[in-house]
């Protein structure tokens, strides 16, 4: 995966001020830190990974220590001369939120800098009630996750990364007319959550954030995850990098047309993939919800040439078994791609949000904001 521009966490606010996130040079650096984990890595193996100098690492690495990002993990023996001296990330200096506002729950996560989820909160949530309602009763919550995860002085929180349904623009935070909830539409979303925390937020997709969390774990490759909940949406992942489309509206996969004269659904269209696959759901009939994701899923894969499915969503959840067994039935009839599910334990979207904070400082700008290069 391509490395980016350095920590660039969008949205107003307070947030914490640590020079080092604005290095795009220190980013590379925590990146391997972050990967070397619990074993650490020697400044010489820093300067091999990054491509600078020792004497820029040893600068570099002197600053993140500073700032209570990095320490010295012990010493390791060297092919020659004395034991190289290893550094270690230190996870808990620094978190991010996400926040998943789906049309009927709220999820939050905290994660420190590895993506380990320190803590999480759920509550009911009415998404039609009312932005004002909506954001009052998001910061809340934000507010309990922090106060709740304690420590001395409370966590240092670098920013919230919000997901909810769409369209929306990401780069200006900003929702559209978002299906089924058209009242959304030019909410500024972002800039007021921030106002609200004092901290910086960024807004994506459900899915975009999803696919984010599941590309940064995973090989680099392209793939699709497919998102069935109260709706139906897709986060495209092609050659590792989250994929938005030049006004950030790709991955409207719920609202592919396959039966003309079929169900109305919430977008004004008839026969949506989505409008098919939530009546199955609805009377119980799984297999059959399975077979019509499976449609669409083969017609994303020769669309794209992607190499992988991922399933997720709170009704993938219920029934993960039935799920793989039906899409994968249909994909390997015509495109032989493996189907897996994301797991996650419904979290994967909130997880995914907080990485549209913390991608950007380990110098995963790219992966996170590639529809938004020079802004």
């Amino acid at each position: 995966m391509k490395r980016g521009d350095g920590a660039d966490v969008r949205g107003g606010g307070a947030g914490v001020n640590l020079p080092a996130l604005r290095s795009h040079n220190a980013a590379l650096v925590l990146d391997l830190l972050r990967t070397a984990g619990e074993a650490g890595i020697s400044r010489i193996e820093l300067a091999e990974g990054t491509g600078l100098t020792p004497q820029a690492v040893s600068k570099i690495v002197g600053r993140l220590r500073e700032e209570g990002l990095a320490a010295e993990a012990g010493r390791r023996a060297s092919t020659g001369g004395k034991p190289r001296t290893v550094l270690r990330l230190l996870p808990a200096a620094g978190h991010a939120v996400g926040l998943h506002l789906d049309r009927d729950e709220l999820t939050a996560v905290l994660l420190d800098l590895s993506g380990a989820r320190v803590a999480t909160r759920t509550s009911p949530l009415d998404l039609g009630a009312g932005a004002d309602a909506v954001l009052a009763g998001a910061a809340g919550e934000v507010r309990e996750l922090i106060d709740g995860a304690g420590g001395r002085g409370g966590p240092r929180v670098l920013g919230v990364g919000v997901a909810m349904p769409g369209p929306l623009d990401h780069a200006t935070g900003v929702p559209h007319r978002v299906t089924g909830f058209p009242e959304w539409d030019g909410y500024p979303l972002r800039d007021e959550l921030a106002a609200r925390l004092r901290l910086p937020v960024v807004l994506d997709k459900d899915t975009n954030a999803a696919a984010l969390g599941l590309a940064l774990r995973g090989p680099g490759d392209s793939f699709a995850y497919l998102h069935l909940g109260t709706g139906l949406g897709a986060g495209l992942v092609l050659g590792g990098e989250l994929y938005r489309g030049a006004r950030t509206g790709a991955g409207e996969f719920g609202h592919q047309v396959v039966q003309l004269d079929g169900p109305r659904c919430g977008c004004g269209n008839r026969g949506c993939v989505e409008a098919l696959c939530l009546a199955a759901v609805a009377r119980g009939d799984i297999a059959g919800a399975a077979r019509v994701l499976g449609v669409g899923a083969a017609n994303l894969v020769e669309l794209l040439d992607i190499d992988r499915v991922v399933l997720g969503g709170r009704v993938v959840d219920a029934a993960e078994g039935e799920f793989v067994r039906g899409v994968g039935a249909v994909l390997a009839a015509r495109s032989r791609v493996p189907v897996t599910t994301a797991g996650g334990g419904g979290r994967t979207v909130a997880e995914g949000a907080a990485q549209l904070v913390l991608a950007p400082v380990f110098g995963r700008a790219r992966a996170a904001f590639a529809a938004n290069e020079g802004e």
